[in-house]
């Protein structure tokens, strides 16, 4: 089973959450928390394996929940709850080192196959929301001076062709399609750009792509 903390201001969303994942055979919510203070001190003892973390609470809000959270205990998963309203805080959160973010509004079922997904190492970015966060973060640091770091000149052409589409939010399979190759190799080529560029994960890489302009919106 998968361990679950639920990290929310408002009880009605913990009790909601935690009465509706507590249903599901594959999960097991250990605990809530009402901030991020509050969610390192209780996943501290219980050790879950992902940790729902709302963006917005007062006290230690879900960026700085989510730091705490990751340098306390690497191992811990983190996904940032969200609204629309949100997106400025969103890249934000991902640079600490979450694993994605999901709209609070999103059906029961969507918010288990995230689980599933951060869980067995993948990352979760709604793509009805990417592009909408990407762009923000694109108009942010669009007149941006910092000059590329090291490891860019290193990419194959393909690699750098793989990176901008990562940076404009696209999964595997659409990045397969857009260059007539093979999901296998787009996931070859994504392995390679982490390890050349020095990054954590693909969400990394979108995040490095938009903020030196290596994107084609």
């Amino acid at each position: 089973m998968i361990k679950i903390m639920i990290v929310d201001d408002q009880p009605l969303v913990r009790e909601g959450l935690s009465t509706l994942l507590g249903l599901r055979p594959e999960i097991e919510v250990v605990g809530t928390a009402m901030d991020g203070t509050d969610a390192l001190n209780k996943a501290s003892q219980l050790l879950p394996d992902i940790v729902l973390m709302d963006i917005r609470m007062p006290g230690v809000n879900g960026v700085e929940g989510t730091k705490l959270l990751k340098d306390a205990l690497p191992d811990v998963k983190v996904l940032i709850l969200t609204t629309f309203n949100d997106s400025a805080y969103i890249f934000d959160a991902l640079e600490e080192g979450a694993s994605g973010y999901l709209l609070k509004d999103m059906p029961t079922d969507t918010i288990v196959q995230a689980i599933l997904t951060v869980h067995h190492g993948g990352v979760v970015l709604p793509k009805e929301f990417t592009s909408q966060v990407l762009t923000e973060l694109r108009m942010k640091t669009r007149n941006s001076s910092a000059e590329l770091p090291a490891g860019l000149e290193e990419l194959s052409d393909r690699e750098a062709e793989v990176l901008t589409h990562l940076g404009e939010g696209m999964n595997n399979k659409e990045i397969a399609e857009k260059l007539f190759i093979t999901e296998g190799t787009v996931k070859n080529h994504v392995s390679n750009v982490i390890q050349k560029l020095g990054l954590r994960d693909r969400t990394q890489a979108a995040i490095y792509a938009v903020r030196y302009g290596i994107t084609t919106f």
